[in-house]
């Protein structure tokens, strides 16, 4: 299964051939455009807009500005402990519960940090968490067949879930979503 990492690289790899510039020439017009080289989100439509960048081009030239700046990318445990700050700090124990039961199916389940969610990936994504508010998380589930449940809602996000449950504690994980999250593993292997 390919890293964020190696899929980064294959794109930054081929950038010249798709954009007609090297990484090298992006990153230098990023830090000569004024655009905030920290701010990914302005760099990535400031290459739509202005260059009419595709957006796997955006993601890298974006991330290699910033990082070129300064920005180191967070680790895994970082993202974490930034999306349960604040008001979103009581639902950590939430996450906590679903990582638990996640890894618990095998050593092959890999956790990825996001900005505003977390991914769940076996061979592919099959799950994600959200701190969707200040009293829910939203575990999204990747289900081609879903099981009956009550609880599960149609969804398109987060990550790249078809299905998600709304949870408001640690006791809604409980015999019902780990057997929806373990579904959701078997089903992306």
């Amino acid at each position: 299964m390919p890293t964020p990492d190696d899929m980064t690289s294959a794109v930054t790899d081929s950038i010249a051939e798709r954009t007609g510039r090297s990484l090298e020439d992006w990153v230098a017009l990023v830090a000569e455009s004024g655009v905030d080289p920290l701010d990914q989100n302005a760099v990535r439509r400031w290459l739509k807009d202005v260059h009419g960048v595709k957006q796997n081009s955006q993601w890298a030239i974006a991330d290699a500005a910033a990082r070129a700046a300064g920005w180191v990318r967070p680790t895994v445990e970082g993202y974490v402990d930034a999306q349960y700050t604040g008001a979103k700090v009581a639902l950590r124990p939430i996450f906590d519960a679903l990582r638990e039961a996640a890894v618990g199916f095998g050593d092959d389940v890999v956790l990825e940090g996001r900005g505003t969610y977390v991914p769940f990936v076996r061979r592919r994504q099959f799950a994600a968490v959200a701190a969707a508010t200040a009293t829910r998380v939203d575990l999204g589930l990747r289900l081609p067949e879903p099981p009956a449940a009550a609880r599960l809602q149609p969804a398109n996000a987060p990550g790249s879930a078809t299905h998600r449950v709304q949870l408001f504690s640690v006791a809604d994980v409980d015999d019902e979503v780990r057997a929806l999250l373990r579904a959701a593993y078997d089903q992306n292997g």
